[in-house]
């Protein structure tokens, strides 16, 4: 990592795939790796980790795997939303 360059926390990295996610009506694993900037290993993680716990569903149709936000993970997007601008009201970040 370069100096001045902060690591994500877990749950930036599990914002960052919500967001993703909830872009595109079914989002292909390539396309939430490049925006979520992961790699596919900690990828494969992150999905497994947000669909058993209900804010997104993966769809499998064939050899094709896509996933979509569940109303639970934009509820949780809408929440995060407002403590984020709570919390940068203080001059911090999340």
């Amino acid at each position: 990592m370069a100096q001045g360059e902060k690591q994500r926390s877990v749950l930036r990295i599990n914002l960052d795939i919500l967001n993703a996610v909830r872009e595109e009506v079914d989002a292909k694993p390539t396309h939430i790796l490049y925006k979520a900037n992961l790699s596919h290993e900690r990828l494969v993680r992150y999905l497994d980790d947000l669909t058993a716990k209900g804010l997104i569903e993966v769809k499998q149709e064939g050899e094709n795997r896509t996933y979509s936000i569940t109303p639970k993970g934009v509820g949780f997007l809408i929440e995060m939303r407002k403590a984020e601008a709570f919390v940068q009201g203080f001059g911090l970040a999340i």
